[in-house]
């Protein structure tokens, strides 16, 4: 396998992580103006992404193959209870 073959399979695998992420982030940026202004898009971004890597290195790891709807369903549930614990400080 060549180095492009690598790193096309590492993205496809990161890609889950990123854009659960990304939607995350944006539609708290779109639904909650002020709450979610309180921590920068990047932030919650960032800390959102590397929670959801290590779900899939997780499910990786426990079940031996990538792609298990168990991984993708908590790749879920922990990105949405990070963007809770990084918004729950901030009150009106």
């Amino acid at each position: 396998m060549s180095a492009l073959d690598v790193l096309i399979h590492l993205l496809n695998f990161a890609a889950p992580a990123f854009f659960v992420a990304l939607l995350l982030a944006l539609s708290f940026r779109l639904a909650m103006h002020a709450r979610s202004r309180a921590v920068s898009l990047w932030k919650q971004l960032g800390i959102n992404f590397l929670a959801g890597l290590v779900v899939l290195v997780a499910g990786l790891a426990y079940f031996g193959r990538d792609g298990r709807i168990a991984t993708y369903a908590a790749l879920v549930a922990v990105c949405g209870s990070v963007q809770w614990w990084l918004l729950r400080g901030w009150r009106n």
